[in-house]
């Protein structure tokens, strides 16, 4: 029988009516109580939680455990541990946290998919992946005119791409990476429109350059488009007809990779029990980051992973960073009906971390119906977006701090991974940038109020009438992160801080976090669009059938 709806329930109704009491509460107040502040902190090995500018009270918090032991989180949260096949509509286990765990496991559970190790795997990949990349590094294995291969293009999209990029660009600056990268350059080509074709390959040349085709089926339309556009770049380039040594793939079709050219010892698998999202840690993210830095940073950043892995299966809820994360984004979506969330990296190195999560977290929780099917008779998810600071705060925060309210996520670090001073400046470029840090998290929660915006016109000798367009309600919640500085290791942790907390979410509304049907209705639709213009090319005179009247009109005008 059909369960009552969450949102019907008690538990949701008393979180709902605490909500309604904080309404009258601002956190230009609540900052000021050292008690709350000093409970709404943690800290663990790197990493400094501070949820403290949350419209809560610590009441709140208990409220929000209170709920999530109701609706079963920790057993939610095992039952994804022990490999149980928690993506119900597809039968799936949900293992990428398999993807760095240690080859002993000690007595942590050892998950199985249809009878295979998932872990002995996973290792058995990451050797060859370790001995294929040595090979093209070292120069044993080279292109088809004998030359090294010393450019990378990934080809793939969304999720065989976007968790790969933002590592790549995080640690290509770090100084250990940047060495052992060397001049090697690593490119990513998603989108089908010829221009990022043009883009990728911008500047390289063929016979050093290796492509690998990220694809799970080898079908996606745009991956595999490319991936002929590239080959044939390849081969009138070099004018040859085998460039197979400059192909490489990971795909859990290998026939058709090999079909496709791609020999077969060079296709490192996909596995069903690891969606595109969550699989920067397989094949997905290793493969051209080891080829790009070596395999020592990237069992860095695997370790940071699953340092945050243990951390989230073994801490207790109160203590446990993605649960919290997860916590205040069902405190702040579900309860305080703010929609949207910002992620706010200060470090330019994590210029595409927001792209990555909005993929994460949108895809993963954009759902409407529960796991057995109800409509949910609520929003889940949120809408995702961010940019680093201080770069966003030339461009969006006037929307953060006097339009709608939107939670932001604010990541620093302690040091930088290139320090830099200017003489005639009193503070270093790093704490000129984290300055900016520690301001804008109690800007938008403290504000100004008319009183002051009056007073600051005063003191300036500006019209009395400006103080309205001065005044900054606060009252904006936010998280701050704040990290050692940004290594493989940092970067492994807070991609699995996010992996989780967007778990979280999701066994908190009830949804499943792990199919992603709705990139479907878009694809299929394609299809028949395509069909049309295939036709129409071929047969310039004939008349577009089967759409709308609209549709049938712009297909016109594109033709």
């Amino acid at each position: 029988m059909p369960s009552i709806p969450l949102n019907q329930t008690n538990a949701w109704k008393a979180l709902e009516s605490h909500a309604s009491e904080l309404r009258g509460q601002h956190l230009r107040d609540l900052l000021g109580d050292p008690a709350r502040g000093a409970q709404m902190r943690r800290q663990i090995p790197g990493i400094v939680f501070d949820f403290a500018r949350q419209l809560a009270v610590p009441e709140t918090l208990e409220r929000l455990l209170a709920f999530a032991r109701q609706v079963d989180l920790e057993a939610k949260i095992q039952r994804m541990r022990r490999g149980e096949a928690i993506n119900v509509t597809e039968n799936r286990a949900v293992l990428h946290y398999a993807l760095r765990a240690p080859q002993d496991r000690g007595a942590d559970p050892r998950p199985k998919v249809d009878g295979q190790d998932a872990i002995a795997a996973v290792h058995h990949t990451l050797g060859n992946i370790e001995a294929f990349a040595r090979d093209v590094r070292s120069g044993a294995t080279r292109g088809v005119t004998g030359k090294r291969l010393t450019d990378v293009v990934v080809i793939g999209i969304g999720g065989s791409y976007l968790g790969t990029e933002f590592v790549y660009e995080a640690l290509r600056t770090d100084p250990p990476c940047a060495t052992l990268a060397g001049k090697r350059r690593l490119r990513f080509l998603a989108n089908v429109d010829p221009i990022d074709v043009a883009r990728a390959l911008d500047g390289l040349c063929p016979d050093r350059t290796l492509v690998v085709i990220v694809s799970k089926t080898f079908t996606t339309a745009e991956t595999i488009l490319n991936a002929r556009t590239v080959r044939d770049w390849l081969v009138e380039r070099l004018n040859r007809c085998d460039v197979s040594s400059h192909l490489a793939a990971v795909s859990a079709a290998t026939k058709k990779a090999v079909a496709f050219g791609v020999p077969e010892e060079r296709v490192f698998p996909m596995w069903d029990w690891v969606g595109g999202r969550y699989s920067v840690c397989s094949a997905v993210g290793v493969l051209p980051l080891a080829v790009q830095f070596g395999m020592g940073p990237v069992r860095e950043f695997l370790q940071g992973a699953r340092a945050i892995d243990q951390h989230f299966f073994t801490a207790p809820l109160n203590d446990n960073l993605p649960v919290l994360m997860g916590l205040w984004g069902l405190w702040n979506s579900s309860f305080l009906g703010y929609g949207a969330r910002a992620m706010l990296p200060y470090c330019q190195a994590l210029h595409r971390f927001a792209a990555h999560l909005q993929q994460l977290s949108m895809e993963s929780n954009g759902k409407r119906v529960t796991l057995t099917g109800q409509e949910l008779g609520f929003d889940a998810g949120e809408i995702d977006f961010g940019e680093p600071g201080t770069n966003g705060q030339h461009s969006f925060y006037q929307l953060l701090h006097q339009g709608r309210v939107v939670p932001a996520d604010f990541v620093g670090f302690r040091r930088s991974q290139r320090p830099a001073s200017v003489a005639a400046q009193p503070v270093a470029n790093h704490d000129e940038l984290m300055a900016n840090f520690f301001a804008q998290p109690d800007a938008l929660a403290i504000g100004k109020t008319l009183a002051e915006a009056e007073q600051a016109c005063q003191d300036e000798e500006k019209p009395a009438e400006l103080a309205p367009h001065r005044v900054f309600p606060g009252n904006r919640p936010s998280n701050v992160l704040l990290l050692d500085q940004l290594t493989p290791t940092s970067v492994g942790q807070l991609l699995a801080l996010y992996e989780h907390r967007t778990a979280v979410q999701g066994f908190l509304w009830g949804i499943n976090s792990f199919d992603q049907w709705g990139v479907e209705l878009g694809k299929v639709t394609a299809e028949k669009v395509r069909e049309q213009l295939a036709a129409c090319r071929a047969h310039p005179n004939r008349e577009i059938s089967g759409f709308n009247p609209s549709t049938a009109a712009l297909l016109k005008d594109y033709l």
